[in-house]
């Protein structure tokens, strides 16, 4: 009797069963899982190829760094030079230990942490660098004080209708790129913490995941101080001819901004299913972590490429002639190490921090002054910010435009 009732039921319901089976199959969407031994990221053979290309970039930019140390002959530029190379072996070694330790899901967000924090500091370093081969705030402005800034919303320069340049515009610059160098690490910091209370997730852009605001508030300094950097080379383009800076410029903002984008990219794709999460008998890899993966193994790839670029964008022949002595003998191996030394002390960048952001050196532009012997030094100034090194001061001078 039961037989015959569930036949009957399933010829008078053909339709009504057979709609619904068409229903369960619309609303049913499978997660797209992949297993261990078919991933790429996880093969030797890409731990191989990424491997060659960190290596052969950390090959060709340690050499670089040890020549700019080796001729070690202009240190006010310099100084920025090296910190700006190292951002290859950082970006380069960091998303090659991300690889290796793929398979953690919380391990690449603290190496990438450390690789992000140092691309703010790149930043005001090229900066920084523009501002030393123009001779410094108080040569910069006596070349480009009172001239009308070119409105044009091409270049992004259309607010800026009606308004000349002066020592409000160099400090607006300054304060960009320094306001980055503080954010960066903050928003670090909060994506490890979020990490640990698991409230962050790469590519998960739910109201309630960490993930969104941090995105949203780093996008929003990194922009603000390119566009500064920008606005920078806008204004003394033709100043920085001899020091060829487009290339310069490009390989900065390529290496850091472009850099962002692929990662926001590669977390849309997520987004839309086009990344699959990883399930095996021993542990889970979750779509964030795999586009973070891809992430990692393109920059090991660009990062040799980056290498080859920036040692003919930042090359140390120019100062190979200035570190010779009287007897054509370079510099010892003691110079060598006191030079790295230096160029690792960020004490520059915190005195920088002090007189754009303190309401007290807002008047004033920097000027970098040479002391002999103890003797007058080579310029006068209303005020003394700070020394650097044996014989080099930093002096501040008056200006009263207003930007």
């Amino acid at each position: 009797f039961t037989l015959f009732w569930i036949f009957t039921l399933s010829s008078s319901s053909s339709v009504n069963c057979s709609s619904f089976k068409i229903k369960v199959a619309t609303n049913y969407r499978p997660e797209r899982f992949v297993p261990e031994e078919q991933f790429f990221l996880m093969t030797s053979t890409a731990q191989t190829i990424s491997g060659f290309f960190v290596w052969t970039a950390l090959l060709i930019t340690c050499h670089q760094i040890y020549m700019h140390l080796r001729y070690y002959s202009s240190p006010n530029e310099q100084r920025h030079i090296v910190r700006i190379l190292f951002i290859v072996p950082i970006y380069a070694f960091d998303s090659w230990l991300s690889l290796l330790f793929f398979t953690n899901e919380e391990y690449y967000v603290y190496f990438d942490t450390v690789r992000d924090c140092y691309e703010a500091f790149v930043i005001y370093n090229f900066l920084s660098l523009c501002y030393e081969y123009l001779g410094g705030e108080s040569a910069i402005m006596a070349e480009i004080r009172g001239k009308p800034i070119e409105s044009s919303c091409m270049y992004g320069t259309c607010c800026l209708w009606g308004k000349a340049y002066s020592i409000g515009f160099l400090r607006f610059c300054k304060q960009a790129t320094l306001q980055f160098c503080v954010v960066k690490p903050l928003m670090a910091v909060i994506t490890v913490i979020l990490q640990a209370f698991g409230k962050y997730k790469d590519g998960d852009f739910n109201v309630a995941s960490g993930y969104l605001y941090v995105t949203i508030i780093y996008n929003i300094s990194v922009s603000l101080s390119l566009y500064a950097l920008f606005l920078f080379y806008f204004a003394t383009r033709e100043l920085l001819v001899p020091y060829n800076p487009v290339l310069k410029f490009f390989m900065v903002k390529s290496v850091i901004f472009l850099s962002f984008w692929q990662g926001m990219l590669l977390a849309i794709l997520e987004k839309c299913g086009a990344i699959p999460q990883i399930n095996s008998t021993d542990f889970s890899v979750g779509e964030g972590t795999v586009a973070a993966g891809y992430q990692n193994f393109i920059i090991c790839i660009e990062m040799f490429f980056a290498a080859v670029a920036l040692r003919h964008a930042f090359t140390y022949k120019v100062y190979m002639d200035k570190r010779l002595d009287s007897y054509g003998r370079c510099a010892p191996m003691k110079s060598i190490s006191s030079s790295l030394k230096e160029t690792m002390n960020p004490g520059d960048m915190v005195q920088d921090a002090i007189h754009n952001f303190s309401p007290a050196y807002q008047q004033y532009t920097q000027q970098s002054t040479l002391e002999h012997g103890g003797g007058p030094s080579l310029s006068r100034s209303h005020s003394n910010l700070s020394a650097r090194g044996d014989n080099e001061k930093t002096l501040l001078l008056s200006s009263d435009d207003e930007f």
